[in-house]
């Protein structure tokens, strides 16, 4: 697996910790949900049902351009603030759908 892969499935891994992280906060962790699920309703549609890892990762590369304006539609207040946490969660839950996805 080359490194640019190894590299972003440690950050979605940390975003899934943080989320979980915030079972304290319900209200929070409810938002920061509806956030990781909007955000995996627009990779299913960009990304599709087959796909690898290294797909994955270049779409995660590409995310920056795209994620903003998916959480604009989010009505949670202060998506700003979770952009990043919401964005490496949906994107380590989607990974587990890679064709070459190993725990």
């Amino acid at each position: 697996m080359s490194t640019t892969v190894e590299l972003a499935r440690q950050h979605w891994e940390e975003g899934f910790r943080r989320l979980q992280s915030q079972a304290g906060d319900r209200r929070r962790r409810a938002a920061l949900w509806d956030q990781v699920e909007l955000l995996t309703s627009e990779l299913r549609r960009r990304v599709g049902a087959t796909y690898t890892l290294a797909e994955l990762a270049r779409h995660y590369g590409e995310a920056d351009a795209w994620v903003l304006t998916a959480l604009e539609r989010s009505p949670t207040p202060g998506w700003e603030r979770s952009a990043s946490l919401a964005t490496d969660a949906a994107f380590h839950l989607y990974a587990r759908g890679a064709q070459d996805y190993r725990p």
